[in-house]
């Protein structure tokens, strides 16, 4: 069995069968709900309520007349228009044949109530529809093209190239606090006086053996003893003042420096959700946190910890140095982080296609494109380490020579130093060495992590969308008491730069109507209802809720009073009433109800755990249907007066899509609805239709008077759906 491979459905497994590794042959199973495929195939099975209730060719089934050709009669009647979109036209024509032959076969009796004629009339319909669609896709193609000349929608990663600014550094600070960093300077410079001192008093301790007096002294032993403890006592305290204050202090910053920026991410608007690939932001969120967190603190105390040790050598040696090397490996570290974002996105994108991927056997070809990206971002880390070791080798070389020098000069002095001085002179020495390197190394470390500081505050700039609250606009409680929606010339684009999807939109909803929103694709339904919820923000007009301008409230207040339903199902790992009442306002007595009305009880009380059930991550273990009812329940524990349903029944079946549409008549019999229908017959008995055409209002009135007007736009569509 070998169904066609141009299509992939809900699922598609491919299993290989053969003897000794070769090749076989290919068994393709295909789950849809799509009409037009399956004249391709060379079995049907047919599912209903849990049992095969029929199987056969495509020929055979239409020819029982049982429940798969009303299926098929009902399905085309009503998703024609849809399901034609991008179907080919041979596949088409194949249906078209295969329709003609068995309504001959059956002599025109396809059923009693003559659907045969019916059938033809559809064929003709669907194929003026595909010369209409195939239209429409040249017109779409063509601003597509406008579009992609004007502009890129995922502009390419920033890179900077400059050093890291001192505002950089300064917003860092802010951070970390300036009380925490007094401590720390402070305790730094406590510490490498008291190392200062420790080996001056070792170099004065170390001269006493030229005076035989004192060598013998007890005294004057304990002394020394005693005054060294105690630097060394003071030493150790101020340093671990100093490294607890560093810890705690850039792990605060980097706390508050997350919390910012997913506070700014959340509440980014939906334009910044269409120009960032999710690998950016999760290269933010890993990357260069995992840097803030763990390197940043680490680098930071081993730079204070040597810069005040090495200052003088510094002056002398470092001045030159090491200024190519910090600006060599701060630029290579804004490149590895630039390349890393697409190793992100492009994991993410054959996660959520994996089933594609399988279906169309092209596993290989996303492996080596995963594999060249993870080689990109690798040719600019190794460099790093041949800049460093190039460091090494250049500081190991003046090291020494300082070494060699200041031994020549002890040797050339040995009369003028004593010993205790000689001694310290050539101990600095021989540590200026380890201290130039370190000194360097640490520098630069703070200098390409604190890359990610810059990173990460690029995205706390992100714009947001309006406040969460406004204290001086917060509607009653009871607000929306009525439900009634006005837009005022209302005109709103997706963002800056591009052309407006709603342009002038003047109506009026009155309150416990039901309204029905309809349009070719692309008219700009979907935007009214993002409009509604202030997703996109108007450029001009206004939208009045019961004579609140929603322009002014807070965004919490305006949308915890709708409630929608949406096309596709949000649900969340959790158990099944966490889902249903996040938030733990309702009683079990509630919750049940809903479901009931819902439709779901009977399928909870199978569920071992009830209430309690798992749902997995984004509800996988779940259909698509019962996800959708669940939200139907959600919305039914919250009753709002105002309830939008954006193609909420697109994904269920007819019986189902039923029963979805009398529980709403049902339940929200005192509410406003507002649908933007995916069937047609679900809005016939709507009180009022909106038709929008290009991001405008063509047509707004009752159902029966649209239809009784043969040149209303509801009139074409409603013909084309066979309902009249």
């Amino acid at each position: 069995m070998n169904a066609v491979d141009t299509h992939v459905g809900k699922h598609l497994f491919e299993k290989t069968i053969g003897k000794n590794g070769l090749l076989k042959d290919k068994i393709r199973i295909l789950v849809t709900n799509s009409v037009s495929i399956l004249p391709n195939v060379d079995q049907i099975v047919v599912i209903k309520n849990g049992y095969v209730s029929e199987s056969g060719t495509f020929e055979e089934l239409v020819s029982k007349n049982g429940y798969f050709a009303e299926f098929v009669t009902e399905y085309l009647s009503q998703q024609s228009d849809n399901e034609l979109k991008n179907e080919d036209k041979k596949i088409v024509n194949k249906l078209r044949n295969l329709i003609k032959k068995v309504i001959n076969q059956t002599n025109g009796r396809f059923n009693a109530s003559g659907v045969g004629n019916e059938w033809k009339n559809l064929i003709k319909q669907m194929l003026n529809n595909l010369r209409e669609k195939r239209l429409q896709e040249e017109n779409i193609i063509k601003n597509q093209l406008l579009v992609k000349t004007s502009g890129k929608l995922t502009e390419i990663e920033s890179l900077e190239t400059s050093s890291v600014g001192l505002k950089i550094y300064k917003k860092y600070i802010t951070l970390i606090g300036l009380w925490f960093c007094a401590v720390i300077i402070g305790s730094s410079l406590a510490s490498t006086m008291a190392q200062i001192l420790s080996g001056l008093w070792l170099s004065e301790w170390s001269d006493d053996c030229l005076d035989s007096n004192q060598i013998n002294d007890t005294n004057v032993r304990y002394i020394r003893l005693g005054v060294y403890a105690g630097i060394g006592v003071f030493d150790t305290v101020v340093t671990f003042i100093l490294h607890t204050f560093i810890s705690f202090g850039c792990i605060g910053a980097a706390k508050q420096l997350h919390n910012i920026m997913l506070d700014k991410i959340i509440r980014a608007p939906i334009s910044f959700y269409d120009t960032t690939p999710i690998g950016r932001i999760q290269n933010r969120f890993s990357r260069d946190m995992d840097s803030v967190d763990v390197s940043l603190v680490l680098s930071f105390k081993q730079t204070i910890a040597t810069i005040l040790r090495s200052i003088v050598a510094m002056f002398l040696i470092t001045f030159q140095t090491p200024l190519l090397y910090i600006r060599t490996s701060r630029q290579l570290k804004r490149i590895e982080s630039t390349t890393r974002s697409p190793i992100y996105s492009h994991f993410s994108e054959t996660v959520s296609g994996s089933t594609s991927i399988r279906a169309y056997g092209v596993s290989h070809q996303f492996i080596q494109e995963c594999n060249r990206r993870v080689d990109k971002n690798h040719m600019c880390y190794y460099p790093s380490f041949t800049a460093s070791q190039w460091l090494a080798i250049r500081l190991e070389l003046l090291g020494n020579c300082i070494v060699f020098l200041m031994s020549i000069f002890v040797v050339y002095y040995r009369f003028e130093l004593s010993p205790g001085i000689a001694g310290l002179a050539i101990g600095y020495s021989l540590d200026i060495t380890r201290c130039l390197t370190f000194l360097v190394n640490y520098t630069s470390n703070v200098e390409t992590n604190i890359v990610s500081v810059e990173r990460c505050l690029e995205y706390t700039e992100t714009p947001t969308e309006a406040d969460w609250y406004n204290e001086e606009t917060k509607p009653s409680l009871d607000w929306p008491e009525r439900g009634e929606i006005k837009f005022s010339e209302y005109s709103t684009r997706y963002r800056k730069g591009l052309d407006l999807v709603l342009k002038s939109i003047t109506l009026e909803v009155k309150p416990k109507e039901k309204v029905g929103i309809v349009g070719r694709t692309g008219a700009g339904k979907s935007s009214l209802t993002l409009a509604l919820f202030r997703l996109i923000e108007p450029v001009n007009g206004s939208i009045r809720i019961d004579s609140v301008d929603v322009t002014k409230l807070g965004l919490h207040d305006l949308r915890s009073r709708i409630t929608i339903i949406p096309q596709d199902p949000a649900l969340f790992t959790g158990t099944l009433r966490l889902n249903l009442d996040p938030f733990n306002r309702y009683s079990d007595t509630d919750i049940w109800r809903a479901l009931e009305s819902a439709h779901l009880k009977q399928f909870v009380n199978t569920l071992e755990k009830g209430l309690s059930h798992e749902i997995s991550e984004s509800g996988e273990n779940l259909s698509v249907g019962q996800k959708q009812l669940i939200c139907l329940a959600r919305a039914l524990l919250r009753r709002t007066k105002i309830l939008v349903l954006d193609e909420a029944t697109a994904a269920v079946d007819m019986a189902t899509d039923d029963l979805i549409q009398e529980t709403i008549r049902k339940e929200f019999c005192l509410s406003t609805i507002v649908t933007i229908a995916h069937r047609l017959n679900t809005i016939i008995d709507y009180d009022k239709v909106l038709v929008i055409d290009k991001g405008m209002v063509a047509e707004f009135d009752s159902p029966h008077y649209l239809l009784q007007n043969t040149n209303s736009i509801f009139y074409s569509m409603a013909k084309e759906a066979n309902l009249i």
